[in-house]
């Protein structure tokens, strides 16, 4: 949609002002913010163009005129100049991001922080454990039938799990076993590994080593965990949401708030964004969830060395300062995904 350069510039100015007051901007306001010389009555005929073309709209209760999502996105697509993070913010955010050992402590500091900076709601897509890559594994005998196995994956999670044998093992053996298994698997997606261990049970004979068999039964209980059990959502800051007047309507609300309970759009969105590297913004009806018509989402992907593995985001208003809220979204995700990549490396090492 192209626009002349005095249809942008007021264009521009109301957008700024209403994400700054959240109330109609008329015609004398814009008069006056956007320093151009330009009578009241040119500054209507210029509003009045912008409506006729879906830009702007005139709320029945005010003469003055509010954006609307196709003039949000406009702005976003075609005038947003984002704002970088003052050294000061970045360090602050990094620091947050490094000083936690443990992944799963990192994907909730990634949220609060998200909350906290942009005054929205944060969100992060904890990563499913098919998608994760395995590093490694670790059988260690605790007596003669029991074992304890300690699964590594790539972005640093641990899982242990002691496993009730049919049989006696000796460290040794579990010791090979352990090394088949990760000269075998490791840098495969657990959801791989898991159909490959399959076709190990399938095909185990009297043929088959002994070490390959010890390494698949040792391995087969562990692994039998389903994709979707650890699939989650972690959500912070939904009550800074209630700062905001158009979205505080009872219905709207029960939806919203229904909407961070049972998490399942939400989950299907930030899914479809990881689909995409970098930053992702759904305005509006463009979420394609009624209850977040009134909201606009910010997300971007996050990687662990080199692999695509989850989304995070914010949640706010669609009169949000996305030039704000932009930089903090990406940077969270580098950082998370930086840190994220350093704890990998320092798992049984």
């Amino acid at each position: 949609m192209t626009l002349n350069a005095r249809a942008e510039i007021l264009l521009k100015t109301l957008i700024r002002r209403y994400i700054s007051e959240g109330q109609p901007v008329g015609s004398r306001t814009l008069a006056k913010q956007a320093g151009l010389e330009l009578s009241p009555a040119t500054i209507r005929n210029v509003m009045a163009d912008l409506e006729e073309m879906g830009l702007v709209s005139s709320p029945h209760t005010s003469a003055g005129r509010v954006p609307t999502e196709l003039g949000y996105r406009v702005f976003v697509d075609t005038m947003l100049k984002v704002k970088p993070l003052t050294e000061e913010a970045l360090g602050e955010m990094e620091e947050k991001l490094t000083s936690k050992h443990d992944p799963q402590q990192l994907l909730t500091v990634a949220s609060d922080l998200l909350s906290q900076v942009t005054r929205f709601a944060g969100v992060v897509l904890v990563p499913r454990t098919g998608q994760v890559k395995f590093k490694q594994i670790e059988f260690l005998s605790l007596s003669p039938n029991r074992v304890l196995a300690i699964l590594v994956t790539e972005d640093g999670r641990v899982q242990n799990r002691v496993i009730a044998g049919d049989r006696g093992y000796a460290q040794s053996e579990l010791v090979q076993a352990s090394n088949y298994f990760n000269r075998t698997y490791s840098g495969d997606s657990l959801s791989e590994v898991r159909r490959r261990l399959l076709g190990e049970i399938k095909r185990e004979s009297d043929e088959m080593h002994s070490i390959v068999k010890t390494a698949v039964e040792m391995a087969q209980e562990l692994f039998e965990t389903d994709d979707s059990a650890d699939e989650d959502l972690l959500v912070s800051g939904e009550a800074n949401l209630l700062d905001f007047p158009e979205l505080c309507q009872i219905e709207k609300l029960r939806q919203l708030f229904d909407t961070f309970q049972t998490k399942q759009d939400l989950l299907d969105l930030l899914d479809k964004s990881l689909k995409a590297s970098g930053i992702q913004l759904f305005i509006g009806h463009e979420s394609g969830y009624e209850a977040l018509t009134e909201c606009s989402i910010v997300t971007s992907s996050y990687e662990v060395d080199d692999q695509l593995i989850g989304t995070l985001g914010v949640i706010g208003p669609t009169r949000m300062s996305y030039e704000d809220v932009i930089p903090v979204v990406d940077v969270t995700a580098r950082l998370l995904g930086s840190a994220l990549s350093a704890k990998s490396g320092d798992r049984l090492q």
